[in-house]
This record gives C-alpha cells, structure tokens and sequence, in this order.
C-alpha cells in the first residue's frame, strides 16, 4: 500500500487536543515492508475458511490509550430523593491495532480479561494468543479508522478474532474499553444504555483529532462495529434515533436519556458525524416495540450490515436483527444470518480459562456452530463490507451481491473449473455457491440484501 504524502518519519507522543482529553499514545512511522504474522491465534484462520477471513498483508501491531471525558453525567449514582447525578470525569481505555513493522523475532502479545462468572463466583480471567506484537512502528499511515463496542461486561480481547484481522488488512481498529458494570446486576443497566453511544462519539472524535493530525488515519473514513450492546450503540450512533416513549428512556432515571432521545435537544450528541459504514452483530435494542420505536432506523442512511444467529435467545432475532434490516429503509443494507446460532457469535474460541464452567463457556461458544468457522465466515462478509464502503473498492461487490440468498443452494458442478479440492468459487454464470467459498463449505447460511429507499419525489410547483 502506498504511503500517502506528507508523513513524517517518526511520532511522538501525542498531546491533548482539547482540555477534555487526554491521549497517550507514540508510534514511529515507516514503510511496510514485511507480510502479517501468521500464528495459532483466533485472528488467524483455518483451511476452511472463506476466501476474505485470511489475513492481509500486514503485521499487525497495538498499543493501549488512555482517554479521560470530564464532567459527566455518573446515572449508575442518580439520586432519586433530589433528581440529580452527580459529574465526574469518564475514563476510557482503548485498545488499538494498526498496520505495524515489528523487529524480527519480536513476542506476539497476549491479551487479558475477565467477564462475570455465575454468583456468587468471582469474574473469570483469560488470556487471549495474538498476531500483532506491542509497541510496534506502524506501517505508513492514511488508513481507515474502524471503532469496535464491545458486548455488556465484555472486553474487548475476546474480540481480537476481528480486531487484528481487520488491522492486517490495512485499518487502525480501535476497541472501547466501557467499564460496564457486571451484567450479573440487573439494576445497573442504565449505564450501558445511556453511555454506550456517548463513549462512541466522545471516541471517534478524540481519535479523529489526534491520529488524523499525526496521519495515522484518514478522519474522512471511519466505521463502527458493535456487537449485542454494542450493536446498540453502533446503531444509534450511526443514526437511529431513540423513542422518547420507549424501554430505554424509561430504564435510565430521572430522563437523563430524554434530551439525546427523537426530538431532543442534544439528540445529535450521541451520533458519530461522516460514517462511512457500520457492522452490528447480534445486536441488542430489539423487543416490541424496539427502543428505537417504529421509526428510529429511519435515521441510518450509511451502509449497514447486520450479522446474528436466528436462534438468539438473548437479544432476540425477529424483533432485532430481522425486524432492524426491515425498517432501517434509509440505508444500502444487509442480514447475514446463520442458521440455528445463538447470541454468542460476536467473541472468538472460547479460551482456556473459560472452559471450565458452563456459564463461562457460554460467554463464548455457540451450542450449533463451531467458532472457529463462524468467525472466519464473519471476516469474510466484513472485509468484503468494509472494504467496499470504507475503502471504496468496488471488487468487493461480487462477494456481497451473491446469487442466491441462501447459502445451500448454491451450484458448482464438479467438472466446473477450478476443480481443485480446495479452489474457491469464482462466482460467475455456471456457479452460483458464493464467491469465495469452498466446495460444500457454503451450508447454512442466509444473505440477504436491500437498496436504500427512493427519495420522495419533490412537490408539483405551485400553480
């Protein structure tokens, strides 16, 4: 990939762009030179992966940021005997993943976190094996900013199955640390559901400042992608406006939600300006009616591609998933669907430390499908999404625009070039199994698509 000009040969730590923000970040700038790293990592895939899961052509590299947002609403201490919360400083880590040059030989790193574990058993840690090596230069600059939202009381290295992908492949992918607090206190979800589009905005703008003044980004071409609460929040900060009648407003005392809600007066606070796309899988906000009411996906008008299992028990499929790719008509839009999944389909393997009890396990493997192919088929229709909507790469349409909505029954006669056992389907007049897949690897499956709605046509002139 070229490198765009004007970029200087090193970075220095950055400093605040504004008196509300503080970044810490340093990274040296260089040419790529070397392919990514391949390794036993959920980021790296098997031999049955599709075509796009691969990794790309970068090494990867990451480094850890440290965002401070002062004076914030703090809804989790909202005193309902005065009507008031008090204010105090957000404090945001981000994970961040880029294309890098790492010294030969250098330690891959290995990513750590903890999720709720059954009560009264404390959270369960893991670790997570990586590709990208910290610290590393990264490789040129002017790439694509993709912002991750993790789900309710997850982490974002349980994500690293996309995160690293994506970077290998030329993005700087950045993962909101949310500090929720456990899922396993049902009195606490007013906090993601207030602050998870808020952190997405007050993110996306601190980095478009920064890494863009440094060129380590290109500000004019930024994505989300959220899963279960974080499809949430991607969601709504790509523009789907929130019912001041609905279950949010309500779940979130003393109307602190109402001001950024459909008629607001701060309702465009919790929206993310000049997306170029947005990824949602098993995302949460569904229900009847949805929290976005009948009319909130209205407000998306960027791509948007849904991802989620018809057998989510959590967030539901038919009055999330299905019924959001029904009624965001705004938006160029697609439903990948796998047949007979769960919830769980937006983590990667479940690691070692998670394997032990059933709850835990549960965080992270499908009852159906086994993760490793379900990620890898997930990287595929995203780099192939992002890369024709962030990227503007019109070669990625084939893979997207399949020919028959559902995946099994796709045609390749044997005789058919390519023949070789592991060839993938070219597409094209005589095969119809999805571009990219292999021979009897195209099962279970459903993609459907939809174009925006024609504008409305303008009035008759006035006689």
């Amino acid at each position: 990939m070229a490198v765009h000009a004007g970029y200087r040969p090193c970075m220095r730590c950055f400093v605040p762009a504004a008196a509300r923000l503080v970044l810490v970040l340093a990274l040296a700038i260089a040419l790529p030179e070397t392919p990514a790293l391949a390794g036993d990592a959920p980021s790296d895939f098997g031999a049955d992966a599709p075509q796009l899961a691969q990794l790309g052509e970068f090494a990867v590299g990451t480094r850890s940021l440290h965002l401070i947002e002062h004076d914030q609403l703090d809804v989790l201490a909202y005193d309902a005997a005065s009507g008031t919360a008090p204010r105090r400083d957000r404090v945001l880590d981000v994970d961040l993943w880029y294309p890098g040059l790492p010294s030969a030989g250098a330690a891959r790193a290995v990513y750590t976190g903890s999720f709720p574990s059954d009560p009264p058993a404390p959270p369960a840690r893991f670790s997570e094996p990586g590709i990208a090596v910290r610290d590393a230069p990264a490789a040129g600059g002017g790439y694509p900013l993709i912002i991750v939202s993790h789900g309710y009381s997850n982490d974002p290295a349980a994500m690293s199955w996309i995160t690293e992908n994506l970077a290998s492949k030329g993005y700087v992918v950045a993962a909101i640390h949310h500090d929720d607090p456990p899922i396993t206190d049902s009195s606490r979800y007013a906090g993601p559901m207030l602050r998870r589009p808020l952190d997405l905005v007050f993110v996306a703008a601190a980095l478009r400042k920064t890494l863009g003044a440094r060129r380590l980004i290109d500000p004019s071409r930024i994505a989300l992608l959220g899963y279960s609460q974080g499809g949430y929040g991607v969601l709504t900060a790509a523009g789907a406006t929130l019912d001041p009648d609905g279950r949010a407003a309500r779940l979130v005392p003393g109307g602190l939600l109402l001001p950024y809600a459909r008629g607001g007066a701060q309702q465009g606070a919790v929206l993310v300006p000049g997306l170029r796309a947005v990824v949602a899988i098993s995302p949460a906000g569904g229900g009847t009616p949805t929290v976005w009411g009948p009319t909130g996906m209205l407000g998306i008008h960027v791509p948007l591609l849904l991802i989620a299992g018809d057998a989510d028990r959590r967030v539901g499929y038919a009055t999330a998933a299905r019924a959001f790719f029904d009624t965001a008509t705004n938006a160029r839009r697609f439903l990948l669907t796998f047949k007979g999944a769960g919830h769980a389909i937006g983590l990667g393997p479940a690691p070692e430390g998670m394997r032990r009890q059933l709850y835990d396990l549960d965080w992270f493997e499908d009852p159906v499908w086994r993760k490793e192919r379900l990620n890898a088929i997930e990287a595929h229709f995203i780099t192939a999404f992002f890369g024709r909507y962030v990227k503007g790469d019109d070669s990625f349409a084939p893979y997207l625009d399949v020919p028959v909505t559902d995946s099994s029954t796709g045609v390749w006669p044997a005789t058919t070039p390519p023949t070789a056992y592991d060839a993938y389907s070219p597409g094209g007049p005589e095969i119809s199994v999805w571009k990219g897949f292999q021979r009897k690897h195209a099962e279970g499956l459903e993609l459907l698509q939809a174009p925006p709605a024609p504008a409305p046509a303008p009035p008759p002139p006035a006689r």
